[in-house]
């Protein structure tokens, strides 16, 4: 063999022009920077109204008119103190506190029993209830307000945070239903199997075996029942009169003054109402992300 085989064949080969899976790399590159760009523009949509919301909370009545968009010249922070105070936005979290609270725990125990029974046990006539419950999630609230009125009167619970939970767990109990059942069907059998060899009766295997390994589904449940019911307006104006019942979502109507409102204020107290809520979100995404996830309605 020569020296200039030997040095041929130690010499790499010069790179092969660009070909299909190089030129396929180019294109994902470019298909990346698009979505980014479509990411950010959906980004800036999202946090505009965050933007206006937030500066107008702290701008003078006569600087909003002058000025809706820009930043404020002077940063008025006791709008939100006037707002506290004209508002009565703490009396109203404190309902909303007992309301969405009641309602979360009716939801979850309710919904997850329900759930537990359409996805592992064999029970006659499953099938019609969950076309049942597709019906009833779909259907609008206002087609029950005039019977739930007088129900709620004949059984003395009208004007009662009691009564208010009862509706709204009614209310937010379908999808709640539907959701957890998309959960344990995916759950194994194995380990349930297992318990029931054990000794273990329906109500253990649904408490110890069960409910922990639905509990992503369980937390995105809570988190979506809660955000629900804590913005709900209609059902709380309706089926609550006093004052000193009333949630902190109908905390706009003290803002109005005759024929006039003001804006500065209102937007204040749209920051103080909105920030539990956004707080309980952030501390609870990955678990709300996983859960949608998990459940299929998220996509993937």
């Amino acid at each position: 063999m020569s020296t200039d085989t030997l040095h041929a064949a130690a010499v790499p080969s010069a790179p092969a022009p660009e070909s299909g899976p190089a030129r396929a790399k180019t294109h994902v590159s470019g298909a990346a920077v698009a979505r980014y760009v479509v990411l950010v523009i959906l980004a800036l949509i999202c946090l505009t109204p965050l933007y206006l919301f937030l500066t107008e909370s702290l701008k003078s009545q006569a600087e909003l008119a002058a000025n809706p968009i820009g930043l404020p010249r002077e940063w008025r922070w006791s709008n939100f103190a006037e707002a506290w105070t004209t508002g009565r936005i703490g009396s109203g979290l404190l309902n909303s506190l007992i309301i969405v609270t009641g309602t979360v725990l009716l939801v979850v125990v309710v919904s997850s029993l329900a759930a537990y029974a359409m996805a592992r046990l064999q029970v006659a006539g499953s099938s019609g209830v969950f076309v049942y419950l597709l019906v009833a999630a779909s259907l609008p609230i206002q087609l029950f307000l005039v019977p739930l009125f007088y129900l709620m009167a004949q059984v003395h619970l009208y004007d009662t945070h009691l009564g208010l939970i009862l509706i709204h767990a009614a209310v937010f109990s379908p999808f709640a239903t539907l959701l957890l059942r998309s959960f344990m069907i995916d759950i194994p059998k194995d380990f349930e199997e297992a318990a029931r060899i054990d000794g273990a009766n329906e109500l253990t295997v649904f408490a110890r075996i069960l409910l922990p390994m639905a509990w992503p589904g369980v937390m995105t449940v809570a988190l979506t029942v809660a955000l629900q019911s804590y913005n709900e307006f209609l059902l709380a104006v309706t089926f609550i009169q006093s004052d000193e019942f009333l949630p902190v979502s109908s905390a706009m109507f003290n803002f109005k003054q005759g024929f006039t409102q003001d804006y500065s204020l209102i937007s204040a107290a749209g920051v103080i109402m909105a920030a539990p809520m956004i707080i309980g979100f952030l501390l609870m995404q990955r678990k709300f992300m996983d859960g949608l996830t998990s459940s299929g309605l998220g996509g993937n």
